[in-house]
């Protein structure tokens, strides 16, 4: 099944890319939830490395592309929905951008061994999961993040988010509707 996802804003505003996967539990982050993100990330897009765990459908991440992003990681461990994010041609238009089959964990991992640093974290794990409690912690270090980094969780309202996890402090929730994105910064 062929999906189309509306890029909302920035310079690819209302083209929509394909993506085709069968995954029927996919659960793409809606429109309106994507451009309340990008109004609170404002001004950190332009020339960010941003990396976008459990990418799914890559949605945000190639919304991040459009709004100026230097580069995204795609992180998801679905050899399907990096396939298809892969075949985007927005993707393979930028070399610095990567599509990784692997879990959040994992990647952290070997990011922080390979020194790779990001300035935004986009975090979206499955809905009712413990992947948020497995991520947060490995974040709470500075082995990923730039100075001044931000980290976002898309998780489901009755979902309880710490007030800090290492070096992560929760600067504020922001509600949709079912949906809070939790904005952390890193000092």
């Amino acid at each position: 099944m062929t999906q189309r996802i509306k890029i909302i804003g920035g310079s690819l505003k209302g083209k929509k890319l394909p993506f085709s996967i069968p995954d029927k539990r996919l659960r793409p982050t809606s429109a309106k939830v994507r451009e309340a993100l990008f109004d609170i990330l404002r001004e950190r897009i332009m020339g960010a490395a941003f990396l976008d765990l459990y990418a799914g459908s890559g949605a945000v991440g190639f919304e991040a592309l459009s709004r100026g992003a230097a580069k995204v990681y795609f992180v998801d461990n679905s050899h399907t929905a990096i396939s298809a994010i892969k075949a985007i041609p927005l993707f393979s238009g930028n070399k610095s951008n990567r599509a990784i089959v692997s879990t959040a964990a994992e990647s952290l991992k070997r990011f922080a061994k390979n020194g790779e640093t990001f300035d935004v974290v986009y975090v979206d794990p499955p809905y009712h999961s413990d992947e948020i409690e497995l991520v947060l912690p490995l974040l709470g270090i500075d082995s990923v993040l730039k100075e001044d980094a931000v980290v976002v969780v898309e998780h489901f309202l009755k979902t309880a988010m710490p007030e800090t996890s290492g070096a992560l402090t929760l600067k504020r929730p922001y509600r949709y509707g079912d949906t809070v994105l939790s904005l952390y910064t890193f000092k």
